[in-house]
This record gives structure tokens, sequence and C-alpha cells, in this order.
């Protein structure tokens, strides 16, 4: 059997600087859009759908 050679772990120093402060601040204005586009086409279709209902009867 082949004995498998361990490799030393690298140690990691942490200095002393200071946590940056990270602000989470998204933009949501591309999805709002999409939302809005998404609603309008369902709106359109399901008004679609219902007129269609009367004609084929």
């Amino acid at each position: 059997m082949a004995k498998k050679n361990k490799r030393p772990t690298p140690s990691v120093s942490v200095g002393n600087t200071p946590p940056q402060k990270f602000e989470f601040n998204p933009d949501y204005s591309m999805v709002r859009k999409d939302l809005k586009r998404i609603g309008a086409l369902a709106g359109f279709f399901i008004v679609a759908l219902i007129a269609l209902s009367f004609f084929l009867k």
C-alpha cells in the first residue's frame, strides 16, 4: 500500500485591519418593471379568455 503524504496546512495570519462596513443596498427597479409587465400580460389574457367565453357559448 502506498503511503499518503500529508501536506502541511498554511497558516493564515490576520492583521489588525478594521472591519469594513458593507451596506446592502439592492436595486430592484428592473425586477419591479418585469413584474408589472407580467401582471399586465396576465390581466390581458384573463380578460381575453373571459371575452372569448362569451363568444364561444
